[in-house]
């Protein structure tokens, strides 16, 4: 059975990052993000439903978080969800929250002290490395014997 875990999400974050290595040296941190839906009820009365998301961002994409991001600014975030669960050591009872582990964020909004519209594309950063690519030239493939004289081809044929 195929399943798929992936979320995309786009708010403003509650808290300054703050930042802590693992032993190993690898960078983590935590983030709150606050995600607003606008909508509208059957009284046509206009009502606003905020949505607050804890993330968990590891290695260079959490230093860019932390050394780019303050509170409420704007944030796009792509990961998947995970469960944490543990004992209250208080109560005794299973406790559980729903978060989510951010695989890639694009910084939105303009960049501090830019001003307003800052204009060009947002900063997108992954905590995966991205596919190396062929420095290599590709050649084109080889001409086919059988296709017809250029002067010949019919006008409805894509030449690929």
């Amino acid at each position: 059975m195929a399943s798929l875990n992936k979320v995309m999400l786009i708010g403003n974050l509650t808290r300054d990052p703050e930042i802590r290595y693992t032993p190993k040296g690898q960078a983590v941190t935590d983030i709150g993000l606050a995600v607003n839906r606008v909508y509208t009820t059957e009284s046509g009365e206009k009502r606003e439903e905020v949505t607050f998301i804890d993330i968990t961002l590891w290695g260079r994409t959490a230093e860019i978080v932390h050394q780019y991001c303050k509170k409420g600014r704007p944030l796009f975030v792509e990961g998947r969800l995970q469960l944490d669960t543990w004992d209250d050591k208080q109560t005794g009872q299973k406790r559980s929250k729903l978060k989510v582990i951010g695989d890639g964020i694009q910084l939105l909004g303009s960049r501090e002290g830019a001003g307003e519209g800052g204009g060009g594309a947002p900063s997108s950063y992954s905590s995966s490395p991205a596919p190396a690519r062929s420095a290599a030239p590709r050649s084109a493939p080889p001409p086919s014997h059988d296709a017809a004289p250029p002067d010949e081809e019919d006008e409805d044929q894509v030449p690929f």
